[in-house]
């Protein structure tokens, strides 16, 4: 019997396969100017992802697509399964995260409408599972610079070349929500420095570093938070008509960022775990290293 053609099983792949892994946050549930688009309802070790993730060609790239808080915003901060949504941007073949986000200013200078590109986290979570490894397994990556250089230098460029006014590097506070902060937190997180204040990326971050995901965020500022004297109240119906004029201008970003993308990876993120992994490989339970099969693979087979 003559052996089965490839080219089947090769499209089968590519369709699946994307290089660039876009997760939209509040206002951004789409992603205008896909092509050749379908939906893939992965399933993971860590349960569902927060939506489907639609697969397409963007500036001639493949990009895997995932609403954070699902299509029609069913999820809460807390409620997202960060691991699930980072597995899956795994098993996609996705290297590199682009996190968009809304975000509170902490800054006069950073105003409504503007966007920053943060290259530092503060966590203030107090409910989120963050790491992949326990049961039977135990690693310690370096999270000191927990945003990818390389990455995040695109992104600036991107905000460039589409017009928007962006600031490159600052402290993005992650508080626990879906509560804004109080008069008292505002003011607290101003004394200690802090530029930005959001409820979802630092999860993010951290499990894309175990994941030796490159990822970096896009901060859209939607608000003054409640520490501005002229904005002494935080109102959803502000914040929200600041995401639709931020929606836009976001996508162009993207589009740019995408289209501008090297091909290889400078950056020691896809290492991250090489020196990482603690634990004595023949102690590993079986069934860990089955649910890290796409994480730990490579280092304990």
């Amino acid at each position: 019997m003559p052996p089965k053609p490839k080219a089947k099983t090769t499209k089968r792949q590519n369709e699946t396969q994307a290089e660039i892994g876009i997760i939209g946050g509040s206002g951004l549930y789409s992603m205008p100017g896909l092509e050749r688009v379908r939906e893939w309802h992965v399933k993971t070790p860590f349960g569902d992802p927060s939506d489907a993730l639609v697969l397409g060609t963007l500036e001639g790239k493949r990009v895997a697509f995932l609403s954070r808080h699902a299509r029609g915003h069913r999820f809460t901060p807390s409620e997202i399964n960060y691991r699930a949504n980072i597995y899956a941007m795994k098993l996609a073949g996705v290297t590199r995260v682009i996190s968009v986000s809304a975000v509170g200013s902490l800054r006069e200078d950073l105003r409504p409408l503007e966007f920053l590109i943060p290259d530092q986290f503060y966590d203030r979570t107090k409910l989120r599972i963050s790491t992949f490894f326990g049961e039977g397994i135990v690693a310690h990556v370096g999270f000191d610079k927990p945003t990818c250089a390389q990455v995040s230098s695109v992104l600036g460029a991107a905000c460039e070349a589409a017009a928007v006014k962006a600031h490159r590097g600052g402290t993005y506070i992650c508080i626990e929500g879906p509560q804004f902060s109080t008069l008292a937190e505002a003011h607290v997180h101003r004394q200690l420095r802090f530029d930005v204040v959001g409820m979802t990326n630092v999860t993010e971050a951290k499990l894309a570093r175990e994941a030796e995901l490159c990822y970096a965020t896009i901060a859209m500022i939607t608000d003054y938070d409640c520490w501005h004297p002229e904005h002494a109240s935080v109102t959803l119906e502000e914040i929200i008509g600041n995401l639709n004029r931020n929606a836009e201008s976001a996508c162009n970003v993207i589009r740019q960022a995408v289209r501008a993308m090297p091909v290889g990876r400078e950056c020691k993120c896809g290492r991250a775990l090489a020196h990482a992994i603690v634990t004595d490989p023949k102690l590993v339970p079986a069934a860990t290293r089955r649910r890290l099969a796409a994480i730990i693979g490579k280092y304990i087979s």
